[in-house]
């Protein structure tokens, strides 16, 4: 199984990038907004949360489905972190959340997989609130 850790450390990078260059403090006329040039490459290559991730099925390591990618978290240290993975409901509704770390999901012939999880594994994790 091919791991997921380039998709996620490229995310972070992007995460990571878009804070050191919005880190500084920015002063009327003098601010470039954007990418350089050099980073483009990097920007384009990447993946992308919308399109690549969020949403996407999350299948066990023998094609079951376990759930479904709702949300990513970056934490303050600009790290994309945890999953939050969506289990369970119809159509949204009583769905159970739970936040998984981004190191233990892997990438198989496109599809994001969660090596030894079932539906009921992950709706036996305390589930994922959100703070207020």
């Amino acid at each position: 199984m091919k791991s997921t850790h380039s998709l996620w450390t490229a995310c972070a990078a992007f995460f990571l990038f878009a804070a050191q260059t919005g880190a500084q403090a920015q002063v009327a006329g003098t601010t470039t907004i954007g990418v350089a040039a050099l980073q483009v490459k990097a920007v384009a290559v990447g993946w992308s949360a919308r399109k690549q991730i969020l949403g996407r099925t999350v299948y066990n390591e023998t094609g079951e489905t376990v759930g479904k990618v709702d949300d990513l978290i970056v934490t303050p240290d600009d790290a994309v972190s945890f999953a939050i993975i969506g289990v369970g409901g119809f159509l949204g509704v009583k769905r159970h959340h739970v936040a998984i770390p981004v190191s233990l999901l892997g990438l198989r012939a496109g599809e994001l997989v969660l090596a030894g999880a079932t539906k009921a594994a992950i709706k036996d994790l305390p589930p994922f609130d959100y703070a207020d």
